[in-house]
């Protein structure tokens, strides 16, 4: 099948590079977003998110004319989804609402001969669901759910398994799983990603890809939390968690995940997926339940951690109160080196000693230009000065720049590690 023109809805961490990669390819590429400072940040060949090499391959490709961005679709051959699919209220119910209006904003521009890829991670079913709204909005084309193999539409899953930092990269060279709702559906799906992907595509039906994406990121999951929980332990029993695990993973079978426990788990895929599984059976899914409760508890244990040094520094220094004792957070990304906040647990570590702790609370990220509101009343600190002005410091995302600060530090104060890197030093 031959793509002359391909549609991005969603422009974000996925879309973007996605859609870069395809123009990088001399395929033109309608990126479409709801987001206008997105739209017109792009259009000038700049980036509005942190993505290594991405800045440069946009630049080409809005000055080629391959890529150009706009808030309503246009017709194309083929039409990509990768917009967010969050929580709905306290269960961590899946929320589809953003498939559902990405669906419906390209139907109109549908033809006979389309192929539409969901690539938001989702949970199972999510693309027949969507396959369901684009069907009732577009009643005189045929989709697989009615005519199979004949149908006028081809819907296919191929979530993204990329690593924030080198998704450009990764997008090229990493395998694919195709899941088409029927066979040619999937053949239409490889044919497309064929126009870059250097990796093989894998195809096997859209609820195993679905199922797939979840899988891989629960099993990390799983990982993360045995970590965590060794963390929790070896704290209480006065253990260095992190030569524990040097010295166990010596062992010819056992490989506990490195680097090592965290203030927790973050991002829009591990910390996410693992409940679309436990949403879907939740009387099955024991044991990625627990994963998940033992990794979203870790902030909470952070958070008492930093309360305890806190009253270690009070105790060196009597004639001062709470309200004296100056806290410094390094890093409020989900991971090392890049800009995303997104389900961050250093950023909810800040939140909660900004609302917490009666002295000042510093913020360092140096990723970032403004502090997000819900961090309003903090002041974004230099690296410089959370080191000259701090009594308590906290490191919570391994940052280039704060491993760096680690063969050479010299803080005044208390200094709670989480990422084992100044523990070191």
């Amino acid at each position: 099948m031959k793509f002359n023109t391909i549609s991005v809805v969603g422009l974000g961490y996925i879309g973007l590079p996605t859609a870069a990669v395809f123009a990088s390819r001399k395929v033109k590429v309608i990126g479409v977003d709801v987001n206008q400072h997105a739209i017109d940040t792009i259009n000038k060949g700049e980036v509005h998110i942190v993505e290594p090499d991405l800045d440069m391959v946009v630049h080409a490709a809005v000055k080629e004319g391959y890529l150009r961005a706009t808030s309503q679709p246009e017709p194309a051959e083929a039409f990509l989804i990768a917009v967010p699919t969050p929580f709905k209220g306290d269960n961590h119910d899946p929320d589809l609402s953003y498939i559902e209006s990405a669906a419906k904003s390209i139907a109109p521009v549908l033809s006979r001969g389309n192929l539409v890829v969901l690539e938001s991670t989702s949970p199972v079913g999510a693309t027949e669901q969507m396959a369901a709204w684009l069907a009732e909005a577009r009643p005189d084309l045929s989709f697989p759910q009615q005519a199979g193999e004949d149908s006028d539409i081809r819907i296919a899953h191929c979530p993204e398994r990329v690593l924030p930092g080198q998704v450009i990269r990764e997008l090229v060279s990493n395998d694919r799983v195709v899941g088409g709702m029927t066979a040619k559906c999937s053949e239409a799906a490889c044919d497309l990603y064929g126009i870059f992907l250097q990796g093989d595509c894998v195809v096997t039906t859209a609820r195993t890809a679905e199922m797939c994406k979840l899988t891989e990121n629960s099993f990390r999951d799983v990982n993360i939390a045995f970590a965590n929980e060794l963390s929790i332990i070896c704290k209480k029993l006065d253990i260095d968690v992190w030569e524990l695990i040097r010295l166990a993973n010596r062992h010819p079978r056992v490989n506990i995940l490195q680097p090592g426990p965290g203030p927790g788990v973050g991002g829009h895929c591990i910390a996410v997926d693992p409940w679309f599984i436990v949403s879907s059976a939740p009387n099955e899914a024991k044991l990625i339940k627990a994963a998940r409760q033992v990794n979203d508890a870790k902030p909470l244990w952070v958070q008492e951690q930093v309360k305890r040094a806190v009253i270690e520094f009070l105790k060196t220094h009597p004639n001062k109160t709470e309200k004296d004792v100056t806290v410094a957070c390094y890093g409020l990304a989900f991971k090392p080196d890049i800009d995303d906040l997104r389900e961050s647990p250093a950023l909810q570590i800040a939140e909660g000693l900004k609302n917490n702790h009666l002295g000042p609370v510093l913020m360092v990220e140096p990723h970032i230009e403004t502090l997000p509101s819900k961090l309003d009343g903090s002041i974004l600190a230099t690296i410089e000065a959370a080191m000259s002005e701090a009594d308590v410091h906290v490191l919570l995302v391994d940052h280039r720049q704060f491993k760096q600060i680690g063969h050479k530090r010299t803080f005044r104060g208390v200094v709670v590690d989480t990422r084992g890197c100044w523990s070191k030093g």
